[in-house]
C-alpha cells in the first residue's frame, strides 16, 4: 500500500521540493548576461500583458473581488509598466564605474525569494513579483492565498513558460498548489531560501518577519485624504470617487476617508456625489460598520471588494442602484468607531475639520490607527499646506492632486511602479520605498586603494646581538684561549 499523507504533510513536501529546484536553476541563471537576463525578463512581461485579460477575469471568478476590467488594468500595469520601468537597469556584471574614487559596483543577485500573495491582487502582484525577482537573476517560489490558487499557478505558469522559451532554467519560477499554514512556513524557513517578499494582511507579514529570513513586509493602509480649501474641488472629488470605487477598493494604497476643510465641505460632498458617492445616514452607517468587521478589527472576507448594492444586500439596508461608493459622516477615529479603520471595500469615512492644522492633526490620527509609515494623499494649491504635509506626516508616500490608488503605486505618478508598497520602521517594515528591483539586487563592490596607509612607519630599535655566555677558561685569558682556537684551526687545515 502507498502511504497516503496529509494535507500539510502534502504541502510541506512540495515547499521542500520547490524550493530546491528554483535553488538549482537559480544557481545556473546566475551565470546569465545583462542581455540574457534581459530577453528572459521581456518574454515574460509580453505574456503577462497578452493574458492580463483572462488573469483578471479568473482572479474575480475565483476570489469574487473587485471589476474583473480594473483587474485586467492593474494586470498591464504590473506586467508592461513595470518592465518599462526596469528594463534599462543594470543587474548584471559592471552595473556602476565610478572612476574618480576608484570604485567599480557588480550585480550579484539574492537568491531564492519567497513571494508571498494576496487574495485582493493575486495575478498582478504574482507578474510584478515575478519581473522584478528574475531581472536581479533571482528566483521565485510563491505561496498564494489560499483563496486564490488557481489563477496565482495559471499565471506562474505563463511567466515560467514564457521564461522558459526565452532561455531560462526549468524550476526559477514555481507556485505552490498544495496550500497550509505548515507548508506556508516551511518555505519561509527552508535553507534554500535567501529572503520574503510578503504582500497581504498583517498576519501573513508577521509571519514572514518572524521566518528567521530577511523580509520586505507590507503593514495595512488606513489611507486618509486632505481636501484643502485651495484644491481643485471638482478634481478632488473625481479622482477620490473614482480611485475608491476601482476594483472595489482592494488595493491597499485605495482612500479610506476623506478629511474636507470646512469651507469647502458642502461643495466636495455635492461633487462627489454626482460621480457616484452616496452618503449614507447614521442608521445605515451602524449597520456598514456591524458587517463589515470581524470583532478583532479586520475585514470579513466575504464584505472585501464588493459594490456598494452587494454590501447593502448583505447588511440589510437599501442604497441607490447606481451608487459607486457609499460614505458614512464620522467625527471620531477608534475602535468604538468601525468606519475609521482601513475598508477594503467601497465604504469611506467622512470627516469635516477647520483648516488645514486640525486636518493634519485628524489625518496623523488616522494613519496611527492603522496605516502608519503607508500613504496620504492630498489636493491643495496651496504649496505651504503640502509641504507641511509631507513634512509633518507619518506616511513614506504622500500622493499630491492625484488619485491615492494610482499615484502609490506608480500609475499616475512617477514612483517606482510596484504592487508591494513598503511602511518603513513605523510601519515595521525594513524599507520605506516601493518595492522594485533594486531591493531584490545585491552588489559587490571593488575599490582601489587612493590614500597611503595613514600611520607613518616608526623606527623600530633593532635587537642587539646577544653575546654568548662566558666559557670556562681554566685559567687562561680570552686573549689566549683566542690564540689556542686560532692554532687548533691551523692544525686541523694542515692535516687534512
Amino acid at each position: 500500500m502507498s502511504a497516503t499523507f496529509d494535507k500539510d504533510l502534502q504541502s510541506i513536501q512540495e515547499a521542500r521540493r520547490l524550493a530546491v529546484a528554483c535553488r538549482n536553476a537559480q544557481r545556473e541563471f546566475a551565470h546569465f548576461s545583462q542581455e540574457e537576463t534581459d530577453r528572459v525578463v521581456a518574454a515574460m512581461a509580453d505574456a503577462g500583458y497578452r493574458a492580463a485579460e483572462r488573469l483578471g477575469v479568473m482572479a474575480h471568478d475565483e476570489t469574487g473581488y473587485g471589476v474583473p476590467s480594473h483587474k485586467k488594468l492593474k494586470n498591464e500595469f504590473a506586467s508592461r509598466t513595470v518592465w518599462e520601468s526596469i528594463r534599462d537597469v543594470k543587474t548584471a556584471g559592471v552595473i556602476r564605474r565610478d572612476d574618480a574614487r576608484g570604485i567599480v559596483e557588480i550585480g550579484w543577485p539574492v537568491g531564492v525569494i519567497v513571494g508571498l500573495t494576496p487574495s485582493t491582487n493575486p495575478t498582478s502582484t504574482i507578474l510584478y513579483k515575478s519581473l522584478i525577482s528574475l531581472k536581479a537573476r533571482n528566483g521565485i517560489v510563491f505561496a498564494p492565498h489560499p483563496s486564490a490558487v488557481k489563477c496565482s499557478l495559471e499565471t506562474t505558469r505563463i511567466m515560467a513558460e514564457a521564461a522558459q522559451r526565452a532561455g531560462a532554467p526549468a524550476g526559477l519560477i514555481a507556485c505552490m498548489s498544495k496550500i497550509s499554514l505548515p507548508g506556508t512556513h516551511e518555505l519561509m524557513g527552508h535553507w534554500a531560501v535567501n529572503l520574503i517578499l510578503a504582500t497581504g494582511g498583517a498576519a501573513m507579514v508577521r509571519a514572514a518577519h518572524s521566518a528567521g529570513k530577511p523580509a520586505y513586509g507590507v503593514g495595512p493602509g488606513n489611507v486618509p485624504v486632505y481636501v484643502d480649501r485651495s484644491a481643485d474641488i471638482p478634481q478632488a472629488a473625481f479622482d477620490i470617487v473614482n480611485s475608491k470605487s476601482f476594483d472595489c477598493s482592494v488595493i491597499c494604497s485605495s482612500e479610506q476617508a476623506v478629511v474636507a476643510d470646512r469651507p469647502i465641505a458642502a461643495q466636495l460632498r455635492r461633487e462627489m456625489e454626482r460621480h457616484g458617492a452616496y452618503f449614507v445616514d447614521q442608521a445605515r452607517a451602524d449597520a456598514l460598520g456591524r458587517r463589515l468587521f470581524r470583532p478583532d478589527g479586520t475585514n470579513w472576507p466575504e464584505v472585501v471588494g464588493k459594490t456598494p448594492q452587494q454590501l447593502a444586500e448583505m447588511s440589510g439596508i437599501q442604497v441607490p442602484g447606481d451608487a459607486r461608493v457609499l460614505v458614512a459622516d464620522l467625527n471620531a477615529v477608534g475602535p468604538e468607531h468601525p468606519l475609521s479603520r482601513e475598508k477594503l471595500t467601497t465604504v469611506l469615512g467622512f470627516y469635516e475639520e477647520e483648516g488645514w492644522i486640525k486636518g493634519c492633526e485628524r489625518c496623523i490620527e488616522l494613519l496611527k490607527f492603522g496605516g502608519d509609515g503607508h500613504t496620504l494623499a492630498i489636493h491643495a494649491q496651496d504649496e505651504e499646506v503640502i509641504m507641511a504635509f509631507g513634512l509633518e506626516k507619518p506616511a513614506f508616500r504622500i500622493v499630491v492632486n492625484t488619485a491615492a490608488t494610482a499615484g502609490a503605486i506608480g500609475l499616475t505618478t512617477d514612483l517606482d511602479p510596484a504592487m508591494t508598497l513598503a511602511t518603513g520602521g513605523m510601519g515595521g517594515g525594513i524599507s520605506s520605498d516601493n518595492i522594485t528591483v533594486r531591493h531584490l539586487l545585491n552588489t559587490k563592490r571593488l575599490a582601489y586603494g587612493r590614500r597611503p596607509w595613514p600611520l607613518k612607519a616608526e623606527a623600530e630599535p633593532r635587537p642587539q646581538p646577544t653575546r654568548p655566555a662566558p666559557v670556562a677558561t681554566g685559567g687562561y685569558s680570552e686573549a689566549e684561549v683566542e690564540a689556542i682556537v686560532r692554532r687548533v684551526v691551523q692544525e686541523l687545515r694542515g692535516s687534512r
